[in-house]
């Protein structure tokens, strides 16, 4: 077997990794100036036409609006050069997403909303800052050349509709949160898989993101002692959750048919726990949509993420849980998991769904799981995302029906009755019962 001597990040030893191959990858023998030709310039005209069809219909609705996006962004790719992509990629991106971060932190973003829609000039605003005019200038003629506020005039700009977003926590605390823990470990991620042979990583102790940070931690208790990362997390999975096909609306999951109808018990009896449920967002949305439904709504997760609830509609239960240990709530109508077990290989799964298992009541408790599908083809770009960024962040991943099935049913003992989806979201909702 091949090898090559590498450092280590993590103690900064030289060490002997396999190259598995790697080293009869070094060249290739296609020709240099297919990097500066267009990339699919046969396809332009097809989505051109396509694009004018799409325009034609009502773009209010999402079905249209998102097939239409899918073809601007096909029509981009095939107009783009291979040594344009790179350069978007590697620079133009990453910069943007520093640029933006930067005008979080500063508050540069309220402040632009705060001062309405007229043009604002930049040796203004880096007074009401109090920062470096320059460096203001700079980042700003960056974010407007990358399509994110509107140039009015020499150092002179005026918010558009993304820019006013960046007001908001739910979309600004992304960034900077992304950029500490996300990012760091992302720029890591090549190394981390030669230093491991190139398999894919399984140890949820030991991964890319502990090697990144240098830190014996997980990624949600690495947040969680970095204040304030973990409240910019929820606000990002605030954001994620906005604007998403959601399983309690009509025609996706039939919540009155299977949870409400055949509900068993009165006021006390629990109707949906949301385990791992983060501060609350699914359970509002429930309470919200179906404000006459029976039985108690139970929140659980750690003490330490309850304690950052900010708001939290009075009639859903806060319950301090770890999913590990056995549930105090049995025999509820339904048990939930929210793009939680994608957070944790599968050896791990096994021993949070045996204690669902052990709190469901046969033939009446459902387990919904709210997670990505991944499809054996034409997998969508949100989905694949979240699978690298699982390797990433817990060596964890995305799976494929084929790997539900074996968790859920061929490891843990339980039966899926459906995959239920909806339009183009890119989630599912597995619902799953204990026969016996």
């Amino acid at each position: 077997m091949a090898t090559e001597t590498v450092l280590d990040q993590q103690n900064g030893a030289d060490i002997t990794v396999p190259t598995n191959g790697s080293a009869k990858a070094k060249t290739a023998t296609v020709d240099a100036s297919i990097a500066l030709s267009p990339c699919d310039i046969d396809a332009v005209p097809g989505l051109l036409s396509q694009i004018t069809k799409l325009s034609n219909g009502s773009l209010k609705e999402d079905k249209a609006r998102l097939e239409m996006l899918d073809n601007a962004r096909a029509l981009v790719r095939a107009l783009e050069t291979p040594r344009e992509t790179m350069i978007k990629h590697t620079w133009a991106q990453n910069t943007n997403f520093a640029a933006i971060a930067f005008g979080v932190e500063t508050g540069l973003w309220i402040q632009i909303v705060n001062n309405g829609d007229s043009p604002q000039k930049v040796v203004d605003l880096s007074k009401q800052l109090g920062l470096d005019p320059t460096l203001l200038a700079r980042m700003l003629k960056h974010i407007c050349a990358m399509g994110y506020i509107i140039e009015t005039g020499p150092d002179e700009y005026t918010p558009n509709n993304f820019t006013k977003s960046l007001s908001l926590p739910i979309i600004a605390h992304s960034y900077p949160v992304c950029l500490w823990s996300v990012n760091t470990a992302l720029v890591n991620l090549h190394k981390y898989l030669k230093e491991t042979g190139y398999q894919n990583p399984t140890s949820p102790t030991d991964g890319n993101y502990q090697r990144a940070h240098n830190t014996s931690m997980d990624f949600f208790a690495h947040l969680q002692a970095n204040p304030p990362a973990g409240e910019r997390f929820n606000n990002l999975m605030g954001g994620y959750r906005q604007g998403r096909p959601s399983w309690m609306d009509k025609g996706f999951f039939p919540v009155r048919e299977l949870l409400l109808d055949g509900f068993e018990g009165g006021s006390d009896a629990a109707l949906l726990v949301d385990i791992g449920g983060n501060v609350g967002h699914d359970l509002d949305e429930f309470r919200r949509k179906f404000p006459d439904a029976p039985g108690r709504l139970v929140l659980q997760d750690l003490q330490r993420v309850l304690d950052q609830i900010e708001e939290l509609d009075s009639k859903i239960e806060r319950c301090t849980y770890d999913f590990y240990e056995e549930n105090p709530v049995k025999g509820a109508r339904a048990y939930y998991v929210h793009t939680m077990l994608h957070d944790w290989p599968d050896e791990l799964c096994v021993k949070i769904l045996a204690r669902i298992k052990e709190a469901m009541k046969p033939g009446y408790s459902r387990l919904l799981i709210n997670e990505q599908v991944i499809p054996p083809t034409g997998a969508h770009w949100e989905a694949t995302c979240l699978d690298v960024l699982m390797m990433n962040l817990f060596s964890a991943k995305e799976r494929t029906e084929a790997d539900w099935h074996h968790l859920v049913e061929t490891l843990s003992g339980l039966r899926i009755v459906k995959f239920w989806s909806v339009g183009n979201g890119v989630e599912n909702l597995i619902e799953v019962v204990r026969d016996a």
